[in-house]
Parts: structure tokens; C-alpha cells; sequence
């Protein structure tokens, strides 16, 4: 058990203003190097909010149902915010006082150490807020652009791209996809050859998390009991999920709706286990909140900045994990085998999604002009069919995607590239493994927000 799930709460959790009556002694902070009696005391106030920021969210999941992704906090605490949650619009108003208080708490000084921690932590905790309050406006109906939106929740914007950025990549593809007729059904056609069948799935999934997992472990010390357990599901909007459930355990759900091609056995055992998702939170839990007890990383609200992190991360760690041609080698001596395709076209397959990679930022463009009303359902799938180069099935699904989750469409392209340009500029390239993987994992084990590494570029 974590630590802040063995401390005994009293009642006083039952309380209107719900965490903000909490004694300090649920959560204790080991005591940083905060240097001056002024920084101990903006240490103390950030404690406070802290506490009144998991209590707002947890009363926010009452009203939207997927909001909190995870929680893994005294269950006391759950209970209080179900028993009396407050209006979308109280919360609303609430969350955005307390990110003014954060904004006029003085800046930590010093570089380095618990200064530039506590510093990383005060950022995180105004942006969170800011996150919370607009989730809570378009709750109680107000309506912003995408762009707006994202800025609003995750921090972030990505850049516009026009059709003809696209059919100029989409140039480069038609060369490499053999075959007649149109290009999405050539490569639909093609990439058929590259399905895993249904009854070798397991197979190649367990291989594939076996080696992601061994390959971070070499980097990154986890908690001894750290695991995770798989469930393959249908009928979903996403193609995987991870479930954190706290004491470094997570859920991992697999949507076997259409076809699983065989990179996204590597895709989705780093995205969502090794070293994505599953460790991003084991790290989380142990160093912020079993180790400082900053219960505000005991709460992950799905529309938050912490999410394009969490997806940025994820989707960056694949190359972490697997540099060069590592990758490739690896599928050809073992996936491909077990998923009874030919290891002798790993070269091939893999030319093509390197060209198709440049095609990523088309779903956001896509769900821009979508959710902003620029063009219809039909339109959206349409434009992902034929920029994105999708399936009609694939082109529907993400649709679905788009009503479900909106903007958070940018976490993963956007989220990678940032995450990418930030790791890099700290000597984090693929030239040098070792330090990626050390610059990659203070990333993971710290409170950063997508605004503060994009200043970094």
C-alpha cells in the first residue's frame, strides 16, 4: 500500500470546504531545503491547495464520467467528494481562485535541487487549475475553438497544417505502396500482409512487454512490485488504455475491434507499460507522492496538461527504448515469427510508416476542423481517409475518438515532438543512450508542464 492509503483521515474530510480541513498530517512533505522562513510558509500554502485541488477534482469526476483517469489516494477522501459534490459551476469558481492564489505565490529561487523542484511544483499546480476550471466551464456550457481549448487544458497548441502540406507528403508514399488504384486502398491492401492473426496475438504481445520492460529496467529502477495484467476488449474508442491503479499496478486494455498490425505490438507495450504509462505513473507515486507526499499527483484528471506529458512521454519512449535499428531487428528476429509473417519485409514495412509518420498531424487537423464545426462527421472521416490515408473503419473509429476526447488529439503528436526537442537539448540524443534515458527519466519523475518545456526549444 502507498503510503498516503495507510494514514487514517478523521472525519473532519466530511467538511464543506472537503480537503482544506484536512490536518497537514495526512500528507507529511519531508522538509526541503526551502532556506528562508517566507519559502517555508509558500511550501505550506502550495500543501493546502494541494489538498483543495484533489478535492475539486474528484468532485469534477462526479459530474463527468472519464474524467478521473486515476486515483490512488485515501479513499476517504473519494467518498467525501462523492458524498457532497459541489455544481460544475462552484467548482468552476473555486478552481480558478485557487489558481490565482497559485500565481501570486512567490517563485522559488535557486536552480537545481528542492528550489527548481518546488518551482516545477508551483507551475504545475496553477496549470492543473486553470485545466480544472475550463473543464468545468464546458461543463456548465460554454463553448471554445480547438485551439482554445487545448490552451485551456493542455497547455498546448499545434501548429495548423493546410491540405497541400499533406499531399505533398502523400506524394512521397505513393512511390513506396506497390500495387493499383488509390493510394488508401493500396495500402490497405498492403499492410493486410502485416495483421497479426487473432489466435497469435497473445504471443507476440507477451514477447513484446517482456522486452520493453527488460530494456527499462536496465535504465530505471521501479518499485519492486511493480506489474501490470492485460485484458483484450472491444467496442472501444481507443486502440489501448492504461488503467493506473496505484502501488505501481496498472490495467491495460487492448481493443481487438479491427486488426492489430504488428509495430503496434511495440507501439502499445512502450506506449502504455514499458516505458510510457505504467512507469510514468509508478515513478510519479513514488517520488512526488509516497516520497514528498504531494497529494496532487495522487489525482490524474484525463483533460489536464498532465496528459500531454503522459502521452508525449509514452509515445517518445518507444525510441527511447529501442534506438537506431534496434527496433527492426528486434521484430525481425522475434515478432514477426511469432505472428507467422515473413521477418524478411521488415525493411519494406518499415519504409512505408517512416513516410506515413509524416502524415500524423492530419487527425489533429482533421478534429480541428470537426470540433470547431468547419465540416460534418462524414467530412472528418473523409479527410482522415484521404490525408491520414486510413481505413474508412480506422477513419470512423478515430471520429469517435474525436466526440469522446476533443483536443486531446495534440497529447500525442504534439506531446512527442516537445517531449523529443526537450529531451535532445539536454544531450538526450540517439548518439548517446545512457544520458536519454537519464534526461528521459528525470522527465518521468517530475512535475512539468507543456508550456515549461516548450520554453526549453
Amino acid at each position: 500500500m502507498s503510503r498516503l492509503r495507510r494514514i487514517g483521515l478523521a472525519a473532519a474530510l466530511l467538511a464543506a470546504v472537503a480537503l482544506a480541513a484536512c490536518s497537514p498530517a495526512a500528507a507529511p512533505s519531508p522538509a526541503p531545503d526551502t532556506g528562508s522562513p517566507a519559502a517555508a510558509d509558500t511550501v505550506a500554502e502550495m500543501d493546502r491547495i494541494a489538498r483543495e485541488y484533489v478535492a475539486l477534482v474528484l468532485e469534477l469526476g462526479t459530474h463527468d464520467e472519464g474524467y478521473v483517469d486515476a486515483y490512488y489516494g485515501p479513499a476517504e477522501w473519494r467518498e467525501a467528494a462523492e458524498a457532497e459534490p459541489r455544481s460544475v459551476e462552484a467548482i468552476r469558481d473555486a478552481a480558478g481562485a485557487l489558481a490565482e492564489e497559485v500565481a501570486g505565490l512567490p517563485r522559488p529561487a535557486g536552480e537545481g535541487g528542492d528550489a527548481e523542484l518546488l518551482a516545477l511544483r508551483r507551475d504545475y499546480l496553477g496549470k492543473q487549475l486553470r485545466a480544472v476550471a475550463a473543464r468545468a466551464r464546458m461543463l456548465a456550457g460554454e463553448r471554445f475553438s480547438f485551439d482554445e481549448e487545448s490552451a485551456l487544458l493542455y497547455d498546448a497548441v499545434a501548429p495548423t497544417h493546410d491540405a497541400a502540406h499533406f499531399e505533398r507528403l502523400i506524394a512521397e508514399v505513393e512511390g513506396a505502396v506497390p500495387g493499383e488504384g488509390p493510394l488508401p486502398e493500396r495500402l490497405a491492401r498492403w499492410r493486410a500482409d502485416f495483421v497479426i492473426p487473432p489466435e497469435r496475438l497473445g504471443a507476440v504481445f507477451d514477447a513484446a512487454i517482456a522486452e520493453c520492460r527488460r530494456r527499462t529496467l536496465a535504465h530505471v529502477d521501479l518499485p519492486p512490485e511493480e506489474g501490470f495484467r492485460v485484458e483484450y476488449v472491444s467496442g472501444r474508442p481507443w486502440s489501448a488504455y492504461n488503467w493506473y491503479q496505484g502501488d505501481a499496478q496498472s490495467l491495460i486494455q487492448v481493443n481487438t475491434e479491427l486488426p492489430i498490425y504488428v509495430d503496434r505490438a511495440i507501439d502499445l507495450a512502450c506506449h502504455e507499460g514499458y516505458p510510457g504509462h505504467h512507469v510514468y505513473n509508478a515513478l510519479l507515486e513514488k517520488h512526488l507522492v509516497d516520497d514528498r507526499g504531494w497529494v496532487e499527483l495522487s489525482v490524474y484528471p484525463l483533460y489536464s496538461p498532465q496528459s500531454l506529458i503522459a502521452e508525449g512521454t509514452a509515445n517518445y519512449g518507444i525510441e527511447v527504448a529501442f534506438p537506431g535499428d534496434e527496433r527492426q531487428a528486434f521484430e525481425r528476429e522475434t515478432l514477426f515469427p511469432l505472428a507467422g509473417l515473413d521477418p524478411g519485409r521488415v525493411d519494406e514495412y518499415y519504409r512505408v510508416l517512416d513516410l506515413l509518420e509524416g502524415l500524423d498531424y492530419a487527425g489533429n487537423e482533421a478534429a480541428r476542423r470537426y470540433l470547431d464545426g468547419a465540416i460534418d462527421r462524414e467530412e472528418a472521416a473523409g479527410w482522415l481517409v484521404r490525408y491520414a490515408l486510413s481505413t474508412p473503419e480506422r477513419a470512423e473509429q478515430r471520429v469517435r475518438f474525436f466526440d469522446a476526447y476533443r483536443s486531446y488529439v495534440i497529447n500525442y503528436n504534439l506531446g512527442r515532438d516537445l517531449v523529443r526537442r526537450w529531451v535532445e537539448a539536454r544531450g538526450g540524443t540517439a548518439d548517446d543512450p545512457a544520458r536519454r534515458w537519464q534526461v528521459f527519466e528525470e522527465l518521468l519523475s517530475t512535475p512539468r508542464v507543456p508550456s515549461g518545456l516548450a520554453e526549453t526549444e
